[in-house]
């Protein structure tokens, strides 16, 4: 039972579930914190619907164990703000109901939310926002590091924060005597890899209610719907997927870091360690992640080895903070980018995966049963795929937004409008990354049982990353050419005849205006 009033109203967001949270350390009875359920944030874009439960889930049982620590917590339901048209209407209502004489909350992740909040005002009602203290490096310190509107390349970043945390360093130098191991890391799955893939851990949370809840508000989702929802929805979860992660997995992730194979119960998840949603929702704090996997490379007669945990400790250190820091260097305008002028629309198939191009079905197929599919698949098949049939910046990141359970703004947008697709123009990517088939069947078994032949450039059964990779390379020549990573590769092309290449050209032309017949 709620008191009739409270000083101090305390807004907790989807993606802000840090029981560490400095808010937290002590009990006050004059403090009110809520936690709800919106349907400004099921309805921004259509997600999967385990995207959807697996934050209500979290949410809910955030708001439980608050309870259990001794704080005053109203947690809502789509039931309980069904009459609220956005988040400011609800705060307003609450303030007034239990007389609040302020109003808190912590820095959002998102430009929308943080926008969105910043304007929020209240009559008699302080309003103050504090740190979500998750982040490693604060908001307020990134442009010492990066410069807003141009390339800065991640490395460089790395190798600061590196030294910053004095992370994997030996006095100032890198330990093992270079800072990046990715050469290492590059190997393809043989079938004696294949059958040493371990088994992932995977929770059974009931989330019935939940998806019944969906139903009866009618709430737009894509993608397989759960009963029992495999991904982690609290701290001890999130805690035993990390612990899972180093025990079983770490030990081989960098080596088969972009690996793909559908000969394999576990081919979705691979050694990766599947924790970006619950990093993302704050469940789990980066250096807890980076502590845990340090500690089992530095454990006795550790089968980790260098290349495996520097991997590792690049993506949470390096590349997770990068990201943020770009889309907030960058933001609003961000968004807008389009370098390449893409204006596609995304093929039907995306939404069902009935393609007979193996590697885009099994990738999208995964990706709606699953709410995840891993960064190679992400940035090399569908992403990929758009970047060389142009589809509109726009509408791949809808998608991408979506449907994956780790996608929240920050970290989708420059993966995709800057990583996936270029369409920044080279502030997060030094080129694009653009690959024909051949790079599918290099890291993968997708191409051995596909209708298309990998080999082929020209015909019905051409494999379409092919043609459609040089028609982009020849489109875009004037800008790609300038570029010493991409230059070079114009040298092959330009060895064929013209009608080798006019074939060429026209194989692909011939797939884009059909794209869903492939």
């Amino acid at each position: 039972m709620m008191k009739q009033g409270y000083t101090m109203l305390r807004l907790i967001l989807g993606d802000q579930l840090n029981a560490k949270h400095h808010w937290y350390q002590s009990t006050n009875p004059d403090v009110l914190y809520v936690i709800a359920e919106l349907k400004q944030e099921t309805d921004y874009v259509v997600h999967h619907q385990q995207k959807i439960c697996a934050f209500f889930a979290a949410m809910e049982n955030f708001a439980k164990a608050l309870q259990q620590a001794g704080h005053e917590v109203l947690h809502l339901t789509l039931d309980d703000t069904e009459s609220y048209t956005d988040l400011l209407q609800l705060i307003a209502s609450l303030c007034e109901q239990y007389q609040c004489q302020g109003f808190e909350y912590q820095q959002p992740d998102e430009y929308r939310l943080s926008e969105q909040l910043s304007s929020l005002t209240l009559d008699g009602v302080t309003i103050q926002t504090t740190d979500t203290d998750h982040f490693l490096l604060p908001l307020t310190e990134i442009d010492q590091y990066l410069t807003a509107g141009k390339h800065n390349r991640m490395e460089h970043f790395y190798r600061a924060m590196r030294k910053r945390f004095n992370i994997l360093m030996c006095e100032e130098k890198p330990e093992g005597g270079k800072w990046n191991f990715d050469q290492a890391n590059r190997n393809k799955l043989k079938p004696t890899d294949i059958a040493a893939i371990p088994q992932p851990l995977m929770f059974t949370n009931d989330v019935s209610d939940i998806t019944e809840r969906l139903a009866r508000h009618s709430i737009s989702t894509i993608g397989f719907s759960p009963q029992y929802l495999l991904w982690p929805v609290s701290r001890k979860q999130s805690q035993a997927l990390l612990e899972h992660f180093c025990r079983y997995l770490l030990p081989h992730f960098g080596r088969f870091q972009d690996a793909m194979t559908t000969h394999s119960d576990s081919a979705w998840s691979l050694y990766h360690a599947r924790l970006s949603f619950a990093l993302n929702a704050k469940m789990l704090h980066p250096m807890q992640v980076i502590q845990a996997a340090m500690n089992a490379y530095q454990q006795p007669n550790s089968e980790i080895n260098i290349a495996q945990v520097e991997g590792f400790v690049r993506q949470i250190l390096g590349w997770r903070e990068f990201i943020r820091a770009v889309y907030w260097l960058n933001m609003p305008h961000y968004g807008e980018n389009n370098t390449l002028s893409a204006n596609r629309a995304l093929p039907a198939f995306f939404w069902h995966g009935k393609t007979q191009m193996q590697c885009m079905s099994y990738a999208i197929k995964q990706s709606l049963e699953y709410s995840y599919a891993h960064h190679i698949q992400r940035l090399m098949v569908t992403g990929n795929f758009c970047l060389l049939t142009e589809i509109a910046p726009s509408e791949v990141e809808q998608w991408y937004l979506g449907i994956y359970i780790d996608a929240i703004e920050w970290v989708e947008k420059p993966n995709t409008l800057g990583m996936a697709l270029f369409a920044d123009g080279g502030i997060v990517a030094t080129k694009p990354y653009a690959a024909s088939g051949a790079y599918i069947n290099k890291m993968s078994d997708y191409c051995a049982s596909c209708h298309y032949d990998v080999k082929k450039k020209v015909g019905s059964d051409a494999c379409p990353f092919n043609s459609l990779y040089w028609r982009f390379m020849a489109q875009h020549r004037v800008l790609l050419a300038k570029n010493p990573r991409v230059g070079m590769l114009f040298m092959h092309w330009d060895k064929l005849d013209d009608s080798e290449q006019a074939a060429i050209i026209a194989q692909a032309e011939h797939y884009l205006n059909d794209l869903d017949a492939l």
